[in-house]
């Protein structure tokens, strides 16, 4: 692997992550927190939406951001032929 595609490699790298991560903020502080008061209008199998979103949303949302970076990671892997399938 080259200098240059080791960089392009880590800079897509932390795209991802910055991204991924804005989501989880996003959805933890924002969703969570920040818009409770608004997401309480609405019901979610009898439950407010901001409590469920404080209760249990945000970690159905964090195991799907862990399935995204997965994806993420294995097709940027075969992009740059460093995946462990050789």
């Amino acid at each position: 692997m080259t200098d240059r595609s080791r960089r392009e490699y880590w800079r897509r790298n932390l795209r991802y992550l910055i991204g991924l991560l804005a989501v989880w903020f996003a959805v933890s502080y924002g969703c969570a927190i920040l818009f409770v008061d608004q997401l309480d209008q609405f019901r979610l199998g009898g439950f407010r939406v901001g409590f469920w979103f404080a209760q249990q949303g945000s970690i159905y949302v964090f195991c799907l951001l862990i399935l995204v970076y997965v994806r993420l990671m294995n097709r940027l892997d075969r992009d740059f032929d460093v995946d462990e399938r050789g």
